[in-house]
């Protein structure tokens, strides 16, 4: 009966042991389970990444199967790449399968580019793979941009004709520059203002017809392109066509305003004219008043003279003639169209 206390705890003890050798069986089962396959896959590929490493990552919630299958394409294309690499730059945020796809391309066409320098390109916000297939196949760009609601580059020589042109711009990524580097648009613009600038010193249209490749030439030679993204392979002038003669609009539309302010003024002056008759009727009438005012104090003058004996009869008969003979004359002056003083006796 003494052993029964030891015979008890060595059955608990084992069962212990078989449930802990258990549950240690069923880990080991779910960790092969569930990465064994991709253990074995980089394995055999040379491109090892330890169960540790893969649990980690798990805990660290980053797509194992992502970094493996990434770190297994770069190294069978000769770009030997830690799986702790791949997962830093996941965790940063960025593409791990652009940065491969970049890398793998720009091997295979001698492009130098360090996994460092496509993670940086990556995390400023390029599409590194996109710059790397630019860098391989050069691609063209019109200016201006369609998508801007331009369809011309609008110039005006000396002469004040409007020259119309479409240009193509073919580039290629300069990967050294890409990090800090202007875009395309930069590109666009300056062209764009070099050949304006080029085409506002021809002295006639003809020329800009004559030499279309001159001005190729010119805006090649400014170098456009530094501290850019891009280099320029070539500028084309694809379309060139005449608009508008700026300069005889501007003079008809100059000719027309000083019409139209010539207007202005003789509707002014008429104006003023028309105010002044006004007051010299106005005036006219005042010194009629005035004359007929005056005119109606000559018979009292004339009664007074009589009364104080300053007048005789022979005198009234000499003023009565006087009269008589202005009526006369003002009426001949009346036939000529001449408006005759008003009179009284």
């Amino acid at each position: 009966m003494q052993y029964m206390p030891l015979l008890t705890l060595c059955i608990s003890m084992s069962i212990f042991l078989y449930l802990l050798l258990f549950f240690f069986v069923s880990v080991c089962v779910g960790i092969f389970y569930k990465y064994g396959g991709l253990y074995i896959k980089a394995t055999t590929s040379d491109a090892r990444v330890s169960l540790a490493q893969m649990i980690s990552m798990t805990f660290r919630n980053i797509d194992v199967r992502s970094v493996v299958d990434h770190r297994i394409m770069a190294k069978k294309a000769g770009i030997d790449i830690a799986a702790s690499f791949l997962e830093a730059h996941h965790l940063a945020g960025g593409r791990v399968n652009n940065v491969i796809h970049a890398l793998i391309a720009a091997r295979k066409a001698n492009i130098q580019l360090s996994f460092d320098h496509a993670c940086a390109i990556d995390l400023a916000g390029r599409d590194v793979f996109d710059a790397v297939k630019t860098g391989i196949n050069p691609k063209v760009v019109e200016c201006p941009d369609p998508s801007k609601g331009c369809a011309t580059l609008d110039a005006v020589t000396k002469d004040g004709i409007q020259i119309k042109l479409k240009v193509r711009i073919t580039l290629r990524t300069n990967i050294e520059r890409i990090v800090g580097g202007a875009t395309e648009e930069t590109i666009i613009a300056r062209v764009s203002e070099g050949i304006l600038a080029t085409i506002s010193t021809f002295e006639t249209y003809k020329k800009a017809f004559e030499n279309p490749d001159l001005l190729s030439r010119l805006v090649m030679e400014k170098n456009y392109d530094s501290d850019t993204a891009f280099q320029i392979l070539s500028v084309n002038i694809v379309d060139i066509t005449i608009g508008e003669n700026i300069d005889a609009n501007l003079q008809t539309g100059q000719a027309e305003a000083d019409k139209r302010i010539a207007q202005a003024d003789a509707v002014k002056r008429r104006g003023m004219a028309l105010a002044r008759e006004q007051e010299m009727k106005v005036l006219t009438e005042e010194n009629i008043a005035k004359i007929l005012a005056a005119e109606a104090e000559v018979p009292k003058a004339i009664a007074q003279a009589f009364r104080e004996g300053n007048l005789g009869v022979m005198d009234y008969y000499h003023l009565k003639n006087i009269q008589a003979d202005t009526e006369m004359r003002a009426s001949s002056v009346s036939k000529l169209g001449i408006p005759p003083p008003a009179t009284k006796p």
